[in-house]
């Protein structure tokens, strides 16, 4: 094996999660800060409208992002299977399949995003004098989306080989692109939600080719070549591994966008309206911080996993979740804790609009036991997309997004619309639902996947 890949069926379990997972949390924070960025300048240099603005074109970009981040999921856990057993010569093939792929979804974003705006800030329900701005900001972002998914693809690529340093790398260069261009285009040009949207971009586009660069000078356990560039079978498999992840994601994000059109919605004053629109919007920023320690528990979960699971090493691979969610629930007590008591003080970084600080803190207040719960259920997700069982991951998120979370999020936007604080709670409140379907299916599901591998229970 490469000395660039980490072997992850041997040695301590504790050390290699977490020497794997910490590089990915570190690129997933500075990632966030692409978007908190934002939201604090234009929160300090730009309009009222602008957050929102900001607040809302973003959501939908990120969305994007992440269903395709989702569906490279399929790559990084194909990758990892073959390594696991010792196929590398099928990694080629992979990863010129997947290229080709998001290239072509890459377009057709492209033109998407460029040509329907307008129609998509409306249909986000951007507050109607955030409308014009929040459809500048998708359109900037839509004409710059090849760099962002490229960076994303190149980033899955690197962890399916067990490398999560060079993808921190390439995510702080980006961030430190960002914040500078930031400066620049808000606070010294003045140019405000197109600022930021530029921002975002040019970020992404240096970290895409200065990726580029690096994977030409470092040895790598794959040779591409022009062959490789096409629609193998291999494309078919982690189409197959990654669809259900992105569908999931998908209907996940979605369901979050219904939260922001239920907070954009909320309020009995057209001051309170907005209010509530941009305090969600700054909460999401905070929220997305929150996020980070379960969002990197699962991405390293599924490398880790899935090597084991290729290996025959499943009692190595249940110990391993059993650790995630060790590392994860400890982290999110100390996070939880800060987002129920301090979440007024969080929000006055990104504005000094007391009315929005407190918009965001009654968000916040609600959402905070999902820094805990998440880290138990991401452990199990990443537990299943490393046992190619991503059919179940998909059905387990339908359930909760549309059984639990809108129908309580719309309720609570409905009977209590001057307070943003039951909207937070329907997060937890369908996470643990989804706890609980995901320990009953492991119940039934490890008993067998023990027998497949040889392994006394």
């Amino acid at each position: 094996m490469s000395k660039n890949n980490m072997d992850f069926t041997t040695g301590s379990i504790f050390g290699k999660l977490l020497g794997f997972m910490m590089p990915i949390l570190g690129a997933l924070v500075l990632q966030t800060m692409y978007g908190a960025v934002d939201i604090l300048v234009v929160g300090w240099f730009g309009t009222d409208e602008s957050i929102s603005a900001v607040s809302t074109g973003s959501s939908l970009i990120n969305m994007i992002v992440f269903v395709l981040s989702a569906l490279s999921m399929g790559v990084t856990v194909l990758m990892g299977r073959y390594i696991g057993e010792q196929k590398q010569k099928r990694l080629a093939q992979v990863i010129g399949g997947s290229v080709v792929v998001f290239v072509i979804i890459a377009a057709l974003l492209t033109v998407l995003l460029l040509g329907y705006a307008s129609g998509l800030a409306q249909l986000m329900q951007a507050p109607e004098a955030a409308v014009d701005k929040t459809a500048l900001y998708i359109r900037i972002c839509g004409g710059g989306i090849v760099f962002i998914i490229g960076y994303n693809l190149v980033s899955s690529i690197f962890r399916g080989i067990g490398n999560s340093k060079l993808p921190l790398l390439f995510v702080g260069i980006a961030c430190l692109v960002n914040v500078l261009a930031d400066l620049v285009f808000v606070a010294g040009f003045h140019w405000d939600v197109a600022g930021a949207a530029a921002a975002t971009v040019l970020a992404q586009a240096v970290s895409l080719v200065m990726s580029l660069v690096v994977s030409r000078r470092i040895d790598l356990p794959f040779h591409l070549t022009r062959e490789d560039f096409r629609l193998s079978p291999e494309v078919s498999k982690f189409l197959s591994l990654g669809i259900p992840i992105a569908f999931q994601e998908l209907l996940t994000q979605i369901s979050f966008l219904f939260l922001l059109s239920f907070a954009n919605s909320m309020g009995t004053t057209p001051e309170i309206r907005l209010a509530s629109s941009s305090g969600y919007g700054i909460a999401g920023k905070i929220v997305a911080v929150v996020m980070l320690v379960p969002s990197a528990l699962m991405q390293s979960m599924s490398s880790f996993i899935a090597q084991n699971a290729g290996a025959g090493k499943e009692k190595r691979a249940q110990k391993a979740m059993g650790y995630g969610m060790l590392i994860g629930g400890s982290i999110g007590i100390a996070m939880t804790a800060v987002a129920f008591f301090g979440g007024q003080l969080l929000a006055s970084a990104f504005t000094d609009r007391v009315l929005y600080q407190i918009k965001a803190a009654e968000y916040l207040k609600g959402f905070s036991l999902e820094a805990i719960v998440t880290s138990v259920l991401f452990s199990f997700i990443g537990y299943y997309n490393g046992h190619n069982k991503t059919l179940f991951v998909l059905f387990q998120g339908i359930a909760q997004s549309f059984l639990v979370r809108l129908p309580l999020a719309y309720a609570a936007s409905r009977l209590m619309p001057d307070s943003l604080v039951y909207l937070g709670v329907a997060a937890p409140a369908a996470t643990v639902f989804g706890i609980i379907i995901n320990l009953i299916y492991f119940l039934i599901y490890s008993p067998k996947a023990l027998q497949a591998a040889g392994e006394k229970g």
